[in-house]
């Protein structure tokens, strides 16, 4: 199935959030969870993320580096760009954004840039995270801010990368 036809099928799935702040961040978190199954199955890197504006789904995707031969395509980057064309403009401004992996340099800084005001994220990168775990981007004395939600399914984020690595492991790849 192509990555278009899998976005779509994970995204409609997630039309109807519930009220609570904290309900909504875990149902977010699911769909961004399922896309970053999805790119397992691709043999990617399993991240992904999902931008939301007033309760609806305006940007989804998930890790794209080795099918897209592309550095840049990280889930973060990849799904502000799709939000930037759903809404026709560079500033995310009232969006939220749910990746299930704390954001990297390179996504944290692409997150500042386009203006999205919440940041909510599943595990924590010991090795690469920009919000807290290695530096934090967020703190910078920049023109924005966004603010930050950590933890959110974090275990289940953390097992899926997990899983991956290891059967990366064990096959030697």
């Amino acid at each position: 199935m192509e990555r278009e036809e899998i976005i779509r099928r994970i995204t409609e799935k997630y039309e109807s959030p519930p009220e609570g702040e904290n309900e909504r961040d875990e149902y977010f978190m699911r769909c961004a969870l399922e896309l970053a199954a999805a790119a397992a199955e691709e043999d990617e890197v399993p991240v992904g993320a999902v931008v939301v504006r007033d309760g609806v789904i305006v940007g989804a995707d998930y890790n794209g580096r080795e099918s897209k031969k592309d550095a840049l395509y990280h889930a973060e980057t990849a799904a502000i760009r799709r939000a930037c064309g759903t809404l026709h403009g560079w500033r995310l401004v009232g969006c939220e954004i749910y990746v299930t992996l704390e954001p990297c340099p390179m996504c944290a800084g692409a997150i500042l840039n386009a203006r999205v005001p919440r940041t909510v994220f599943g595990a924590r990168d010991p090795k690469y995270g920009a919000f807290g775990s290695v530096s934090d981007l967020g703190s910078l004395p920049v023109g924005h801010r966004t603010k930050i939600k950590e933890g959110v399914l974090a275990d289940e984020s953390a097992a899926l990368l997990k899983s991956f690595f290891a059967g990366k492991r064990e096959s030697g790849k």
